[in-house]
């Protein structure tokens, strides 16, 4: 069913948490303003979330992932958006800038950038201690963009 009124619409993203060897979790620098993030984004029409994460990995970070679970399903406080956080494994490609991304780099958890998104900061630690299950709860840190 297509929604009559944007306002009306859930939309769908998902977002990578891709940890190294060293439990150092991959953020992007986005381009479009001075934050970083998990590598991610929307749900394209006639997508699931687990085709849309590997895309959206290759497009900002020029790597391949594999999925290994499912970490957190998000709700958001201010925006009708679900947001499905996946653990991620590379399994190819090569770390690189991109046109959506000026820089990724590997942080420890403790150590992420001051510029991070609080949501995301708050779906790296659910990654980091999710147990088989996955969370499912409502984000009410403040929106990004105003």
């Amino acid at each position: 069913m297509d929604c009559l009124n944007q306002n009306s619409c859930f939309t769908i993203a998902a977002f990578a948490a891709i940890f190294d060897e060293l439990d150092r979790v991959l953020l992007c620098h986005r381009r479009d303003m001075d934050m970083w993030n998990l590598p991610g984004g929307g749900v394209e029409s006639g997508e699931i979330p687990t085709e849309a994460v590997i895309r959206e990995v290759r497009e900002e970070t020029g790597l391949e992932v594999v999925i290994e679970k499912l970490t957190g399903i998000y709700g958001k406080e201010y925006k009708d958006e679900l947001v499905f956080t996946f653990t991620c494994r590379i399994v190819g490609g090569e770390l690189t800038a991109t046109s959506e991304c000026s820089e990724n780099q590997f942080f420890a958890h403790y150590d992420l950038p001051p510029n991070t998104i609080q949501k995301h900061v708050e779906r790296i630690l659910d990654a980091r201690l999710s147990s088989q299950q996955p969370v499912f709860y409502r984000q009410t840190s403040p929106p990004t963009r105003q």
